[in-house]
C-alpha cells in the first residue's frame, strides 16, 4: 500500500471495525468478515500469533491459532470456555472456534458450530445462530431456525421474535 494520511488511517480503522475485519490488510484487499477469532485461549510462549491476516473475499482466515498449549477441560481447549468441544476463548455451546461465540442462548440447539468472533449469541427459541463464519452473525434471533449458515459480517441478526425488537 502507498502512503496513508492520518485521516485515511482513521477512516480505515473505522471501516475495519464496522465490517468486522481483524486486520487492515484485509480491508485493503476488499475483504469482509475475515480474520476474526484468531489467537485466543493460548497458554505458554509463542502461541496464536500471526493468524488471519491479508485475506481477500468474505469469511476467510477465521478461528486460527486458538487453544494452543492449553489444557482441555470438558472437551474444550483454550480459556474461559463452557459447553463442549469449543476451541479459543469465551465460547459456549458446542463446537465453536474463535472467541465470544454461542453465549447467552436459551436453547442448547442454538449458538453451535460457529467460527470467528461474536457469532450465535443471545438467541431465544430453538436452532438459531448455528454454523456461521466471520463476525457478528446469527445474534439476537427468536423463534426457530433463524440466523444460520451466514458467512462474512453482520448477517442473520434480529430475526423472528427476538428479545430486542426494532421500532
Amino acid at each position: 500500500m502507498g502512503k496513508l494520511s492520518v485521516f485515511g488511517l482513521a477512516a480505515l480503522l473505522t471501516l475495519q471495525a464496522a465490517v468486522g475485519c481483524a486486520s487492515a490488510q484485509s480491508i485493503a484487499f476488499g475483504a469482509i468478515g475475515n480474520g476474526n477469532g484468531n489467537g485466543n485461549g493460548n497458554v505458554g510462549v509463542g502461541n496464536g500469533n500471526f493468524n488471519g491476516s491479508s485475506n481477500s473475499g468474505v469469511g476467510n482466515g477465521n478461528g486460527n491459532g486458538n487453544g494452543n498449549g492449553a489444557p482441555s477441560s470438558g472437551g474444550n481447549v483454550g480459556a474461559f470456555n463452557t459447553g463442549t468441544g469449543n476451541v479459543g476463548a469465551f465460547n459456549s455451546g458446542t463446537g465453536n472456534v474463535g472467541a465470544f461465540n454461542g453465549n447467552g442462548n436459551t436453547s442448547p440447539t442454538s449458538g453451535n458450530s460457529n467460527v470467528g468472533a461474536f457469532n450465535g449469541n443471545l438467541n431465544t427459541g430453538t436452532n438459531n445462530g448455528n454454523g456461521n463464519v466471520g463476525s457478528f452473525n446469527g445474534n439476537l434471533n427468536g423463534g426457530g431456525y433463524n440466523g444460520n449458515g451466514n458467512v462474512g459480517a453482520l448477517n442473520g441478526n434480529l430475526n423472528g421474535n427476538a428479545t430486542l425488537r426494532r421500532r
